[in-house]
């Protein structure tokens, strides 16, 4: 799963993943001096009102019914990444939101999107289609400029992606271990290998770097070693504490990162999946490069999903990397 990214949560929605409980979607209602968003045009299924008396309700309060057996055999898990295309309504009949009217599949991790979605799609196999009726409890409840009230949505899972295998994390995951220093700002460090170069990167350096994150339970959330793929971003486009923390590298060094909340993502998930509270990352800076003088470059820094397109928001537009939140 491509979960890179340490630009801080908060700050952009541009790749949040779908449909995310703070994902922006396309408007229902209109604002105040705003023309609402038209519907898209496509007919609704004869029971969008209600889940028919033929469907499954789980114990969440979520309905679904099985529209065309699938191909497959496995089911995917909570940390898999999926492939799918999707329609989804408001119980009046509009339709607000289809990759298959786009006419290309989304993909986002299973963890990443509503609980009405995270639960319907681990009950699914490839190639399956399924209605499904999700409660406002189990959806966008009642957040503004969001479908609001029972979502219907038929759901047709084209892939499945399982999630890398984690890297087992330290021994002194939970705490700042022995030889461990401490910055003012309460950023943890220790060096586990040396580097073989001189110069320290500055925050308008673009690095490229290996690193491995998790949480204080000891679980993985995002790690650029399992992909086999490093990761490149500018340095003074991620959270403070690793814009802080590489700068006290070299090249070749590898450093373990121990970061209080309030220099990552805070004290609570912005969205599902995310992380949150104090991190643990093992980092190693492979290269520094200057700063690009031309528009920033489209790339996924660590903690955060690949831009894509994701039920309820219109196709995303790679551009500009987002600023911190603050900045």
């Amino acid at each position: 799963m491509l979960f890179l990214a340490l630009l801080a949560l908060a700050c952009s929605t541009a790749d949040s993943p779908a449909p995310a409980a703070d994902a922006p979607v396309v408007a229902t209602e209109g604002k105040a001096g705003k023309a609402e968003k038209p519907a898209l045009d496509i007919p609704p299924p004869p029971d969008v009102a209600a889940a028919p008396a033929d469907a499954t309700t789980t114990t969440s309060g979520l309905a679904y019914k099985v529209l065309s057996p699938g191909t497959g055999t496995e089911r995917p898990a909570l940390k898999d990444k999926v492939t799918v295309n999707y329609t989804g309504w408001t119980t009046d009949g509009k339709a607000f939101d289809s990759s298959t009217k786009r006419g290309k599949p989304t993909s986002f991790a299973v963890e990443r999107v509503v609980a009405g979605w995270t639960e319907g799609l681990q009950l699914m196999v490839v190639g399956e289609k399924t209605r499904f009726w999700i409660p406002e409890a189990l959806a966008y409840k009642g957040k503004a400029g969001k479908p609001a009230g029972m979502l219907v949505f038929d759901v047709e899972l084209v892939s499945i992606t399982p999630a890398p295998k984690p890297i087992p994390a330290p021994e002194d995951v939970a705490a700042p271990g022995k030889g461990a220093k401490k910055t003012k700002s309460g950023l943890s460090y220790k060096v586990l290998q040396k580097g073989t170069g001189k110069e320290k990167p500055n925050k308008e350096s673009v690095v490229v770097v290996d690193y491995t994150g998790w949480q204080k339970d000891g679980t993985m959330f995002d790690s650029s070693v399992s992909r086999g793929k490093p990761a490149s971003f500018p340095l003074g486009r991620v959270i403070p504490g690793w814009t802080e923390g590489l700068q006290l590298m070299v090249v070749g060094e590898k450093t373990r990162f121990w970061i209080p909340a309030d220099l990552a993502y805070g004290e609570t998930a912005k969205r599902p999946g995310a992380p949150s509270g104090d991190l643990v990352f093992d980092v190693e800076l492979k290269e520094i490069k200057e700063a690009s003088k031309g528009p920033p470059a489209t790339m996924t820094p660590p903690g955060r999903l690949a831009p894509i397109g994701r039920p309820g928001q219109k196709p995303i537009r790679t551009e500009k990397v987002p600023k911190p939140a603050g900045e």
